[in-house]
């Protein structure tokens, strides 16, 4: 039997906390700005160490494993996956098959398979998936998003993403889960995935992409860097280029963007800096291009409050989720894709015929 969603109106929605690691300190700053709406009911790691902190911070219980918490606290409304990606699939479906909502960070899992069984397990038990893609909520981003909308470019002709980022050794050596296939996957699943987001998001639906990857420098199992052209259903082509080798810190994360009636670069460490606006005709929005800049030393940007009031909205029945689990299907299934050209040595065709 398949159940329906039923709308949370009368009281603060109850989410806990699973994985306290680095990005999770990202969303604890997003709940504490929506306390109004939403009650941190519990924080959970298997790691002593970072439970203990995000005990202290939050004021939470906290639970060394999932299966505990759902037992133990019934009346949770959602759990928010931080942890490692590789385990985002069995965390999602133990959540749904509990009747929990799943709110989970990128990517939604690091195999096609896993990540369909989110979205049927999500479906089957009536409950809501998230997937977590803050940076289309930039105020840079959502400009660029409208002017493609209103079709100010015209034909796109062409479209090329930089992610210059760096990540040294001790960072990858910081977890054992870092760096490796099953869990984490490499600089375009993980530190890149994003940006891939963009490609569909921004662009429309690939057509195909041919990518190389290496292991240039970090002593890991996947790739430290990568190049991607990408071939999209309406004509335009792009490329992609990604790398945590940067020397000596982030460099770039960007997007340009050369149409027919339009040419726009968002650029700065993480798409931040609109560093070239032009059209062949004038907008309202134009004069909001140089408020929507802002200064970061972040990689994650400031989307994940404005993330978490699309999730409120929908678990309040007044909205759909913007980025459910069928939206993370799209852009996983550009990385699979990125992943078997690099692996085959051929062009990969969209969709996958599996």
């Amino acid at each position: 039997m398949i159940h329906q969603f039923t709308p949370i109106t009368d009281r603060r929605i109850r989410l806990a906390l699973v994985g306290c690691g680095r990005i999770a300190q990202k969303h604890i700053d997003a709940l504490e700005k929506h306390a109004e709406n939403i009650e941190l009911a519990a924080v959970c790691d298997i790691d002593p160490a970072a439970l203990a902190q995000a005990e202290a911070r939050t004021g939470a219980p906290g639970y060394r494993h999932l299966s505990n918490l759902l037992e133990q606290d019934p009346g949770l409304d959602g759990v928010v996956l931080c942890t490692p990606s590789g385990v985002h699939a069995r965390q999602a479906i133990l959540a749904a098959e509990a009747g929990k909502h799943v709110i989970t960070e990128k990517p939604m899992a690091t195999r096609w398979a896993d990540a369909k069984a989110m979205v049927e397990a999500c479906d089957h038990a009536g409950v809501r998936l998230f997937v977590v893609k803050q940076n289309r909520r930039n105020a840079t981003l959502q400009l660029l998003k409208r002017a493609v909308e209103q079709r100010r470019f015209g034909r796109i002709f062409m479209v090329n993403l930089n992610v210059f980022w760096t990540r040294p050794q001790e960072y990858y050596d910081s977890a054992k889960w870092r760096g490796t296939w099953e869990f984490d996957g490499g600089a375009f699943m993980n530190q890149a995935s994003h940006y891939v987001d963009l490609l569909d998001w921004l662009i429309g639906p690939v057509e195909s992409v041919q990518a190389y990857t290496a292991t240039q420098d970090r002593l890991i199992e996947v790739e430290d860097s990568g190049v991607l052209n990408v071939r999209w259903r309406n004509g335009a082509l792009g490329s992609m280029a990604v790398t945590m080798l940067t020397y000596p810190k982030n460099l770039e994360g960007s997007i340009t963007i050369l149409g027919e009636k339009g040419t726009v670069r968002v650029g700065g460490v993480a798409v931040n800096e609109i560093q070239h606006w032009e059209f062949a005709d004038e907008q309202p929005e134009d004069a909001k291009v140089k408020e929507a800049n802002y200064e970061t030393t972040s990689v994650y940007g400031f989307g994940h409050p404005a993330y978490y009031e699309n999730v409120i909205d929908s678990l309040r029945g007044e909205a759909d989720p913007e980025t459910d689990g069928r939206e993370g299907l799209r852009s996983l299934e550009i990385l699979i894709a990125t992943y078997l050209s690099a692996r085959d040595g051929r062009q990969t065709p969209l969709p996958l015929d599996y």
